[in-house]
């Protein structure tokens, strides 16, 4: 334990599976002068490993899916969008890698060695905030697509040279925003000998290392997306209210999924960040009680962002239109091909207008 009692909000206490802090290990109160978390390391024992094998089934049978229709299917990127999701599938992907890594700590402790250590908790913030930045690039191409249609129409080869720029761009701003776990992430031993992945943060004047790290995290992973999608989204569906001969309902249930389940996954666990970033500057919090409480809030909503991961493949792709449509031609090939010819008929598959068309604004937000 590096940490005061009166310090109880760490990011190690529930930032990521890998910020398992070893104050959750420490003795009685009595005897040591500090909270007895161990019932919130068992609650994460029992909690976590199967909810994370369930993401992480889910997430993988989906994404896998969508980079198969891309890369074998289909076969060629047509749209900003078809890059952004094949970016946001492999990244989701290689976010649900690490999750078996944290089931196992939650049982077991980290048996990985220091080297893993920083490199899981590093990949995973990387794809993490690569995640959050893809579905803002999702927002800003839909409004461009559906508001500025007769620009999209000029500028449609450019857009999907600027598109895969774009990705390059997340990907590189992602890592440069992981590095602080690279640095920090570290191994640490409780009393009972079981070692944890967690970060240390150096001991500066007023944690300020530690309140820039939650910042940089809160607002590149929550609040900017989280403004420009409801911006994007605000002036769609203003547009879409004023078409004529558009299927409103369907473009709108989709707008309104895609929202409401961001919000909803994301919104709990980046207010706790808010409030441990708060804690880390000025300490209020030093009742046991409170503390325990507050480390299993933080779990939860730690957990309900993951499920974003398994979720996306469904809400940005499963759910439309088109990529059903297509979905269900593939089934049909199948089993028509199996008696005569095998599965290498599937790639002619008649390829459909892309997941969400630039070349007209109806089909659009069908996805």
């Amino acid at each position: 334990m590096d940490e005061p009692f009166t310090t109880f909000m760490t990011t190690e206490s529930y930032t990521d599976p890998s910020d398992y802090s070893d104050d959750y290990d420490t003795g009685p109160t009595e005897n040591t002068g500090m909270c007895d978390r161990s019932w919130v390391r068992m609650f994460r024992g029992q909690y976590e490993p199967p909810l994370f094998w369930i993401i992480f089934i889910l997430g993988a049978v989906g994404n896998l899916m969508v980079v198969w229709i891309y890369t074998t299917v289909r076969n060629r990127l047509k749209t900003m969008t078809d890059v952004y999701l094949l970016n946001l599938a492999i990244a989701d992907l290689l976010f649900l890698c690490m999750l078996p890594f944290w089931a196992v700590d939650a049982i077991k402790g980290w048996d990985f060695g220091i080297s893993l250590c920083k490199m899981v908790s590093a990949i995973y913030k990387i794809n993490f905030f690569s995640s959050m930045l893809l579905l803002t690039c999702i927002s800003v191409d839909r409004y461009i697509a559906i508001v500025q249609v007769t620009k999209a129409q000029n500028l449609k080869k450019k857009r999907l040279f600027y598109s895969k720029l774009a990705c390059l761009g997340v990907w590189f701003v992602s890592t440069l925003l992981a590095l602080p776990e690279f640095v920090f992430a570290q191994v640490k031993t409780d009393h009972n000998g079981r070692s944890f992945c967690t970060l240390v943060y150096w001991n500066n004047v007023n944690n300020r290392t530690k309140i820039l790290v939650l910042s940089l995290q809160i607002c590149m992973g929550f609040c900017l997306p989280l403004l420009v999608m409801v911006f994007c989204y605000s002036v769609i569906i203003r547009t879409l209210l004023q078409a004529r001969n558009f299927e409103k309902h369907k473009a709108l249930r989709v707008i309104f999924a895609v929202v409401f389940v961001f919000v909803l996954s994301q919104l709990p666990f980046n207010s706790l960040l808010i409030v441990e970033a708060t804690q880390a500057a000025n300490t209020t919090m030093t009742e046991c009680n409170i503390v325990i409480g507050f480390d299993i809030a933080g779990q939860v909503a730690k957990s309900l962002a993951y499920t974003h991961a398994c979720l996306n493949p469904f809400l940005y792709v499963f759910i439309g239109v088109r990529f059903r449509e297509d979905l269900l031609k593939i089934v049909k090939t199948c089993v028509g091909c199996l008696g005569s010819g095998g599965l290498t008929k599937i790639q002619a598959v008649p390829k459909r207008p892309s997941v969400m068309s630039d070349t007209d604004t109806t089909p659009a937000l069908s996805i």
